[in-house]
């Protein structure tokens, strides 16, 4: 199936982020998750950090991050990443992770502490965190929002039926929880989601999504088009044309979301600080 007019990208200069990454021995999810707006973020420059290392516990088919065994956690990998932060002059912060299973408390731990070090030491600078569902342990949650992110973001990424053939080992209604935890933990901190269409979904099934969405306190939302990474990812059912994903965002609004951001092209961390500046 081939891509539509709709999709084509102008790749810019991206090779500053890229040294910089490379240098202080990051990973960032736009380069990991094969994003399609790599070089627009890239050449801004922004990029959001992949905390955790390079390798998920779980193997989600739309995915192209490694699946296998983790290493163990890099507690350097916070002060590099402040160091990067100020280096690139970024005001705007995001931070994301692998699937942690194999830990005991998913990572939250490392989450916080990367929060607390980019507040501490980058005055002003804003953090958005996405974070895996940690198992549905609230200990882990109430970790990460104790440091006081400015947005607390986790993907719903597809409707309920497809949950098991898009995210095997995720569940739909523990990720539904886990935005509806963080708002009643942290009733101020503004909660994100984002999710995908061109699996096979059907416009009924994405605005029942919503109305979960909401109904657990959501305040922003991202809606994109699923483009496969590699051949061993689930394959593409439908291109969404840019219309429907216009009836979604006047729909997504009608239904009470601060912010959305729908279309082809978009991603959950992809000029996230607009979302923020807006609620």
């Amino acid at each position: 199936m081939h891509l539509p007019e709709w999709f084509k990208v102008k790749i810019s200069g991206i090779h500053r982020t890229k040294n910089l990454l490379r240098k202080y021995s990051l990973y960032s999810v736009c380069e990991e998750a094969r994003c399609p707006n790599k070089s627009r973020c890239f050449s801004l420059p922004t990029a959001t950090f992949l905390i955790l290392g390079d390798t998920c516990t779980r193997n989600c088919a739309f995915c192209s991050v490694k699946s296998g065994n983790p290493d163990g956690v890099d507690f350097q990998e916070t002060e590099r990443i402040v160091k990067a932060a100020g280096h690139l002059g970024l005001r705007y912060i995001v931070i994301t992770s692998v699937t942690r299973d194999d830990l005991s408390d998913g990572g939250a731990f490392h989450f916080a502490d990367t929060i607390k070090a980019i507040k501490n030491n980058l005055p002003g600078v804003r953090v958005e965190v996405l974070t895996p569902d940690f198992g549905g342990n609230v200990n882990s949650l109430k970790s990460v929002l104790d440091a006081m992110p400015d947005v607390f973001n986790h993907n719903i990424e597809t409707v309920k039926r497809l949950y098991n053939k898009v995210r095997p080992q995720a569940d739909y209604e523990r990720s539904i929880n886990v935005l509806k935890n963080a708002k009643h933990i942290a009733p101020d901190i503004k909660t994100k989601s984002g999710l995908m269409l061109g699996f096979g979904e059907t416009f009924d099934e994405v605005t029942m999504v919503l109305k979960d969405l909401r109904n657990a306190g959501c305040n922003f939302l991202t809606i994109g088009q699923y483009l496969r990474p590699s051949r061993k990812n689930i394959p593409v059912v439908e291109y969404i044309k840019p219309d429907e994903f216009e009836r979604l965002r006047k729909e997504a609004l009608s239904i009470g979301f601060d912010y959305v951001a729908s279309g082809p092209l978009v991603r959950s961390s992809m000029n996230a600080h607009e979302a923020y500046n807006f609620g």
